[in-house]
């Protein structure tokens, strides 16, 4: 039997297939198609080769920011819930999940039984999500991964105070024109201990309980991991595809839903 979760982002689309207890396949869409046509596409990719179709999945849930306008999923779970449930089938020592996607921060605080008990989100302030290391990244002109890199070989870490993004990135800039110029590994050092501050901070409201994992796309940034791992002051847990954690737990959801039908 199959079942099926979806993670609907605004323009990101993750679907994971799990075959009776195992994950069978993972797929990942990118577009500015309609969030429908998106899942669509994600659950087709994720079949291709399998041998299966979308006529074999017995329930699918659907998560995430666009998880209300899919037709297609039986059910909707929060956000929260479904990480929880993710990290828990991957992790199950974990009971704090950090979560940082392009968009979005959010905390969740996990029990024994893989359910999240609190959780805590920043939606609205880009400066603790991917955006805002994308933004700095188009700022320095490098890719992403060579700022990660960067930041691992900085001497030293720029002061970047301001928590706004927009203000942030004045500071950047006035780090590149000052005379002598602040060395730029040592810029990005910094913009990734600001990054860090924000993220951490949003942690330590909820309260920090260990073990802790980072999930998200941002999770595959060494030099956004260590710089947390310094401000937190613990060493922090990452999956192997850190971004289908939640899609994941939709999945195992959608799993349960289907056995309590049968």
């Amino acid at each position: 039997m199959l079942y099926a979760g979806l993670d609907m982002g605004n323009l990101t689309t993750k679907a994971v297939i799990l075959k009776d207890e195992q994950i069978l396949s993972q797929a990942m869409v990118n577009s500015v198609e309609d969030g429908e046509s998106r899942a669509r596409t994600a659950l087709d990719m994720a079949l291709e080769g399998t041998g299966f179709g979308t006529g074999d999945i017995a329930c699918i849930v659907a998560t995430g920011a666009g998880r209300k306008a899919i037709s297609l999923a039986q059910k909707q779970r929060a956000p929260s819930s479904c990480l929880a449930r993710g990290i828990s089938r991957l992790l199950p020592s974990v009971r704090t999940l950090i979560d940082v996607g392009a968009e979005t921060c959010t905390v969740v605080r996990v029990n024994d039984r893989g359910v999240a008990d609190d959780s805590i989100g920043n939606e609205r302030c880009a400066s603790g999500t991917g955006v805002f290391l994308e933004t700095m990244a188009k700022l320095m002109q490098m890719p992403l991964e060579e700022m990660a890199r960067a930041s691992m070989l900085a001497e030293d870490k720029a002061e970047i105070t301001n928590m706004c993004a927009v203000f942030a990135e004045q500071e950047v800039i006035s780090h590149v024109h000052r005379d002598p110029p602040t060395p730029k590994n040592d810029i990005i050092a910094g913009i990734h201990a600001s990054m860090a501050t924000q993220v951490g901070g949003l942690a330590k409201r909820m309260g920090i309980k260990t073990d802790v994992a980072l999930t998200g796309g941002v999770a595959r940034n060494a030099g956004f991991v260590s710089a947390l791992q310094e401000n937190l002051g613990v060493v922090l847990m990452v999956p192997d595809r850190p971004e289908f954690v939640a899609a994941l737990g939709a999945a195992c959801a959608a799993r349960d839903e289907a056995c309590r039908s049968a």
